[in-house]
């Protein structure tokens, strides 16, 4: 009897109810505005100026604008979607919306996290094993380590998905966060959800930490071998090309940490779900900015793009 209510419920839900916007919807809704739109401009420009600018066809801006698109599709995840119901007031969202969002924000969030240790890699090679650069970061492996990025976040992102449809949902069906995301669906769900919380953890512990332990080692050679240079004007420059991507690292696995570690439920969930906005929007506002300040031959590149319309002028 039990299991035939369960069903009810669940077959029966139509929607769930975001409870994220509750009051300065105004101010909010500009906030995203503005941030989505330089989330856009400041990585389609990272993106486009590694596509046309010939001395940055190598392996490490390859990566750098996969991780750009990357951005630019994490956050099209939720940016529109929160900009919808901030400015109709409609906080519903279908069941299978929830659920398309759910999946793509974890696979494209998982997927970021696997393309930043592909760059901790490439970082390690150039400068601990310079010689054979060339030969081990070949086009043909770049191509398919990105790709292996893509279909571990796909496997993630499916795993995660089938196994949050499988929670019952009942009763107001309300999801205390501004989207779909896995913590707030399991502390939305009157099911039991041990076991998915087992789960949560193992995965994050694999598909997070495993990269994350991979950048710190990647990182820990990296020093090393930056300590070993005797002329501190080599030390500084070696360093700064790799200090822009121990920045980005940071910030990524800094809020995917308090984000799919934290607790389910209660009032220390507002942390989580600040830290899950924050993940969202974080990495991809900061990394163009990261990388275009801190990154001499992206400013290069970009100070002759935008130099070119004025020398065509005359």
């Amino acid at each position: 009897m039990d299991d035939q209510m369960a069903a009810h419920n669940n077959n029966s839900l139509d929607y769930f109810i975001l409870l994220g916007f509750s009051q300065g919807q105004t101010i909010f809704l500009f906030l995203i505005a503005v941030t989505y739109v330089m989330i856009l401009i400041g990585n389609f420009a990272v993106f486009s100026i590694i596509l046309v600018d010939r001395s940055l066809q190598t392996p490490m801006y390859f990566f750098l604008s996969c991780l750009s698109l990357c951005d630019v599709c994490f956050s099209s995840v939720t940016l529109p979607a929160i900009l919808v119901i901030a400015i109709t007031g409609n906080r519903r969202i279908s069941f299978h919306r929830c659920f398309t969002q759910l999946y793509f924000f974890v696979f494209f969030g998982g997927s970021e996290g696997l393309i930043l240790a592909a760059m901790a890699y490439d970082r390690y090679v150039a400068i601990c094993n310079p010689l054979r650069y060339h030969e081990v970061m070949s086009w043909k492996f770049c191509s398919g380590f990105v790709a292996g990025c893509l279909v571990c976040g796909l496997v993630n992102a499916i795993f995660h998905t089938l196994m949050t449809m499988k929670l019952t949902y009942c009763g107001d069906h309300h999801i205390n966060h501004f989207f779909c995301d896995i913590l707030p669906m399991l502390e939305a769900a009157c099911s039991d959800i041990e076991s998915s919380q087992v789960w949560l953890h193992v995965i994050t512990i694999f598909i997070g930490m495993s990269p994350f332990l991979l950048v710190m080692n990647s990182y820990i050679r990296i020093i090393s071998t930056i300590l070993k240079i005797r002329s501190s004007d080599g030390r500084q420059k070696v360093f700064s090309t790799c200090s822009s991507h121990l920045m980005v690292v940071t910030v990524f696995y800094t809020t995917s940490i308090f984000t799919y570690n934290g607790p389910i439920s209660g009032d220390s969930f507002i942390i989580v779900r600040v830290s899950s906005f924050l993940y969202s929007v974080s990495p991809p506002l900061v990394n163009p900015i990261i990388y275009t300040l801190r990154n001499k031959d992206v400013k290069t590149a970009l100070k002759k793009a935008l130099e070119m319309p004025n020398h065509s002028s005359f």
